[in-house]
């Protein structure tokens, strides 16, 4: 995808995001991450033809050791995922670890908490358990070599062979969400996933209180690019693509 594909993308995603948003319709959580997870799955497909096959398989968490960023949708969903989908008794099980994740890795930047090897607290016998809500970030995370992610993570490797379509779609539409949400005067940052949830498992009205225009996970924020900053480069991508 070169870059007059990427920026006709990102108009046509958040032209269908915004149309999301301005029907308040149904279920917004589900439609917006159904619409996200959906258009990152087909324009994945299109940009990997002809591409190595993945080496990654159920089975495989060497890299769920990454910080994880997500959009306010996208951790309220997990929330959901947890309180709806999962057993009581799992979920207890899983709010303790992610509390002790969240204590041993709040506030570390992302090349110290690679550094700390501390595995996502919903990876049990190496698979995911919130899969299927997992966030765009582990969607976009794919590589070529499970070797050489194993070899990375001991220190072995500084280079892993990641699929570059699965990182510029995830972003592309990931931002495309957020330009919209931020248009919608919703609250559109991304936040660290662990600090967020906690958050969110702690209060059953984040959602609602999201919907109704509040940043309710403003204290897990991550700013390595200011929101103004953010906001500058959506409203100059907007005008480039008419």
């Amino acid at each position: 995808m070169d870059s007059t594909q990427s920026l006709v993308f990102f108009k046509s995603r958040h032209a269908a995001f915004a149309a999301t948003l301005a029907a308040k319709a149904g279920d917004l959580l589900a439609g917006l991450l159904d619409q996200a997870f959906a258009d990152f799955d087909l324009e994945v497909d299109q940009q990997c033809r002809g591409k190595p096959a993945l080496d990654c398989h159920k089975g495989c968490a060497t890299c769920c050791t990454v910080r994880v960023t997500a959009s306010a949708p996208e951790v309220l969903l997990v929330a959901r995922h947890l309180r709806e989908q999962v057993s009581p008794e799992a979920c207890g099980r899983l709010v303790r670890r992610l509390l002790e994740a969240d204590g041993l890795t709040r506030d570390l930047d992302e090349a110290e908490r690679v550094q700390l090897r501390h595995r996502c607290p919903f990876v049990e016998k190496g698979a995911c358990v919130i899969y299927a809500a997992r966030p765009l970030a582990c969607r976009g995370h794919a590589s070529y070599s499970r070797r050489a992610c194993v070899q990375a993570a001991a220190g072995r490797l500084t280079e892993v062979p990641y699929s570059i379509p699965h990182q510029n779609v995830r972003s592309l539409v990931q931002n495309a969400m957020q330009s919209a949400l931020r248009d919608a005067r919703l609250a559109w940052a991304s936040y660290e996933l662990n600090h967020a949830l906690r958050i969110a498992l702690s209060d059953a009205s984040s959602e609602a209180r999201w919907c109704a225009g509040e940043d309710v996970f403003a204290a897990a924020q991550v700013n390595e690019i200011s929101a103004a900053e953010m906001a500058a480069g959506f409203d100059r991508i907007k005008l480039i693509v008419g």
